[in-house]
């Protein structure tokens, strides 16, 4: 029998009311309860009024509670959340997050992670159009530029990718991209979050940010912080949004 949780969300509507699904972005922090410096920084973004209000949010503050309460990477069953987004979802979390999201589209999805082998910032980049200006860079940059370190990827670094992704699999520092539909298609059932809602398209594009745990917590905060605003000002940029 599954332990009970609750699952919360969050609707922050954009100043002006009712918002278009481009101008409507999801946040999502805490689905690998061990990591727990991203909730945090999700909870203070919304705090400290640093989300661009020209936007709606959807947020889903800690999408496992009890991975959370336990401070283990898996859910009170043992399963890793994150590789349970294929199909209609297969862990309890998963289904609920997939059904709430199911007649929702947005704009961007923003995913906050850690990364518990990682010295430096780094983030996932995944979208259809692999011609669409990218968002990752400018995070990456913003990191960088407030002084904090950025991941370079040596050989054998794990990436968590199924074997037979790495041929479409592009590196630079700080930046993963991969091609959407192979990415697909190595995960099937075991999809993340992230990659479930771009299948679907619920949204165009996504990005994963990951800090370094070794990093003190205030850094983590913060580098999560100032990439989650860099990709919101470039969004808003590229839409034309004026100030």
């Amino acid at each position: 029998m599954g332990v009970a949780r609750t699952l919360l969300i969050a609707e922050l509507p954009a100043a002006g009311g009712a918002t278009p699904a481009t101008r409507s972005i999801a946040i999502a922090a805490g689905v690998h309860g061990d990591e727990t410096a991203a909730p945090w920084a999700l909870l203070s973004l919304v705090r400290d009024g640093l989300l661009d209000r020209s936007f709606a949010y959807r947020i889903w503050p800690c999408t496992n509670p009890s991975g959370y309460a336990a401070g283990t990477r898996v859910n009170a069953e043992g399963a890793d959340i994150n590789r349970s987004f294929g199909g209609g979802g297969s862990t309890p979390e998963a289904r609920a997050i997939l059904t709430a999201n199911r007649d929702r589209r947005f704009a961007l999805s923003l995913d906050l992670h850690e990364d518990h082998e990682a010295a430096g910032f780094y983030c996932y980049e995944l979208s259809f159009d692999p011609e669409a200006p990218p968002l990752g860079a400018d995070c990456v940059r913003a990191v960088r530029d407030a002084g904090y370190p950025i991941q370079t990827f040596g050989p054998g670094y794990d990436l968590g990718y199924p074997a037979g992704l790495a041929p479409y699999v592009h590196l630079e520092p700080g930046r993963v991209v991969t091609e959407a539909k192979a990415e697909f298609r190595a995960f099937g059932k075991s999809l993340p979050y992230n990659p479930a809602l771009l299948r679907r398209r619920a949204t165009p594009r996504t990005l994963t940010f990951e800090t370094p745990m070794p990093l003190d917590w205030p850094a983590r905060i913060a580098m999560q912080r100032i990439a989650v605003v860099s990709a919101i000002e470039k969004l808003r940029e590229l839409q034309g949004i004026g100030g």
